[in-house]
């Protein structure tokens, strides 16, 4: 490990992401310090970056139609979570700049959105939509991201929040996380009708270089949508079946609804670089292999 780059703070380090982020950091010589669950905000006056990595609970996110239960499970501790790290951080002057992981389910949710044209960082879901059809998590993501940015400049705070789409790739952590369970039923559960949804892709290694890029890059600012492959699910498993042919695959398929396209163009431009879906999904599939999820 080479000379300390600076001292870090990584809130909820005990999840997907930010295990990932967090070796990273600790390779490049970062001093990093982790909070897990409630972060003890006495100690943000140590630092000079802090990312706010507090996802919900896989459990409150899994339906999509959970009511005021999931209301209350996803929005208070998505929104409280953030703005207490945010209050903390602007009483103290040391924090130089603070990176939000929020979500593209804080921006693709919108039913007025033209299919064919491109979506960007001025791109919002709608959150009167997604109350209406009691889409909490792209409610809680949307919101959650919106006050953040309304305090942010209210208070003079340097905030950059990157939005993340379905990750995948492998795991460091012991809790198996939503998107990964997903692939894994997609793998052994051998549906007889799988929704053929397209799917927007990025592997959890790459969203945590993005992470650090934006934070480490003086002219990073705003928004920025983190995804790298857009593929619909039963193409996906195909890839899958030719190098892991064994599997209880899904036996058919139904068609799902169809997504605007959605670019990382602006991440790119400030040097983000992905890797390809295969490397993603043989690195996933070896990942729950070793842990035991899959045989």
């Amino acid at each position: 490990m080479g000379e300390k780059n600076g001292r870090v703070c990584v809130t909820g380090a005990g999840g997907y992401v930010a295990s990932w982020l967090i070796k990273i950091l600790l390779s490049q010589g970062y001093d990093v310090h982790g909070t897990v669950r409630n972060p003890v905000v006495v100690l943000l006056c140590l630092f000079l970056f802090v990312i706010v990595i507090s996802p919900p609970t896989p459990e409150a996110r899994a339906e999509g139609k959970i009511g005021i239960r999931g209301l209350v499970e996803l929005v208070e501790p998505a929104l409280k979570g953030t703005l207490n790290v945010l209050k903390a951080c602007s009483e103290e002057k040391k924090v130089r700049r603070v990176v939000i992981v929020s979500s593209v389910a804080a921006v693709m949710m919108n039913p007025n959105w033209p299919k064919d044209q491109l979506m960007d960082e001025t791109c919002w879901s709608d959150a009167e939509y997604c109350k209406t059809t009691n889409n909490w998590y792209c409610f809680s993501k949307t919101v959650a991201e919106a006050e953040a940015w309304e305090y942010a400049k209210k208070n003079g705070l340097d905030v950059v929040t990157v939005c993340p789409a379905f990750v995948l790739g492998p795991m460091l952590q012991h809790a198996t996380n939503a998107s990964s369970l997903a692939l894994v039923k997609l793998l052994k559960e051998g549906y007889e009708e799988a929704e053929n949804k397209v799917r927007k892709i990025v592997d959890v290694r790459d969203v945590a270089e993005a992470l650090k890029l934006v934070y480490e890059k003086p002219e990073a600012e705003g928004r920025y949508i983190c995804t790298a492959h857009t593929i619909k699910t039963q193409d996906m498993v195909q890839i899958l079946r030719e190098i892991y042919p064994n599997y209880n695959y899904p036996k058919s398929y139904k068609e799902g609804s169809d997504l605007a396209e959605m670019s990382s163009e602006k991440l790119q431009r400030l040097g983000w670089k992905y890797r390809t879906l295969k490397e993603t999904l043989v690195d996933s599939v070896e990942s729950y292999r070793q842990s035991g999820l899959i045989q």
